[in-house]
């Protein structure tokens, strides 16, 4: 499948500085899953950006801007031809050892509500089916609620459809959650069950059941198949909608855009997606 990224992301810095430097991570690499075909950003500051390979294999970016004012916007092309491999990204070169996606970190510590169910899963089955059994569990304790369409950009039919998920809503006990959420309980308990795994960002095209957005699954290793993914927001592996961009212990460390150095909570800035399948 042909898919067609435009991005636009806005980044306030307020008055009185007199230097920023981000930190980007929108570059994805061509892979088994995916070849990108073209890929541009258009930013303050692109033309002296320093490009790096991270500690986690991703094309990253440090861009500088002296004197910065007001917002900084961020506009991210490109087009990709995917392919649905079922979610099987295999073994690739050039990675950081796989046992460094079995470390903890603060946003992925498990939760035994999902982990108890598991601890002797290895000895019922293959890793396959307990990694499936893993993103069940996690749906039933979450339903899937970040990606909403403004009302003021709703057509009669989006309006009736986001009428009808909001009913039933209403008669849903589970917790809301956003992709986020999903991917780190995933990672989780696979980690907690000495199984490496990692969080992965990239963008979701848009489809009749919701829109395009920027999204976030995790990859779980398996000795046979390698890395494999899985997105627990949706309840399935990834197919040729999703489009691999970065991949790290968490989602801190692969946000797309940061300022370097971090200070306090990341910034959220207004974000634009169009995602389009051909």
């Amino acid at each position: 499948m042909k898919i067609t990224i435009s991005h636009r992301l806005t980044l306030p810095l307020g008055t009185g500085n007199t230097r920023a430097v981000e930190h980007v991570l929108l570059m994805p690499i061509s892979g088994p899953t995916q070849r990108v075909k073209e890929w541009s950003i258009e930013m303050p500051g692109m033309d002296t950006a320093a490009r790096f390979v991270d500690a986690f294999g991703n094309r990253a970016l440090l861009v500088s801007q002296s004197k910065p004012e007001g917002d900084i916007a961020i506009t991210v092309k490109g087009e990709v031809e995917t392919t649905d491999r079922n979610g099987v990204l295999g073994r690739l070169t050039g990675e950081p050892v796989i046992a460094l996606y079995e470390r903890v970190t603060p946003l992925t510590r498990p939760d035994p509500r999902v982990l108890d169910q598991f601890r002797d899963a290895e000895r019922r089955g293959g890793r396959i089916a307990l990694f499936h059994g893993i993103m069940e569990r996690i749906g039933e304790l979450y339903r899937f609620g970040d990606i909403e369409e403004p009302e003021s950009a709703q057509s009669q039919d989006g309006q009736a459809q986001s009428q009808a998920a909001n009913e039933a809503a209403e008669t849903d006990d589970r917790e809301q959650a956003d992709a986020a959420t999903f991917a780190h309980a995933f990672i989780g308990t696979v980690r907690a069950l000495d199984i490496p795994a990692r969080y992965v960002t990239g963008y979701l095209a848009g489809d009749e059941d919701r829109p395009a957005a920027f999204h976030a699954w995790a990859e779980a290793y398996d000795d046979s198949l390698g890395w494999i993914g899985f997105d627990a927001a949706l309840g399935i592996c990834p197919i040729d909608r999703h489009i691999r961009v970065a991949a790290g212990l968490d989602a801190l460390s692969t946000q797309a855009v940061r300022l370097m150095p971090l200070a306090g909570e990341p910034i959220r800035g207004e974000v634009s997606i169009e995602a389009v399948a051909q």
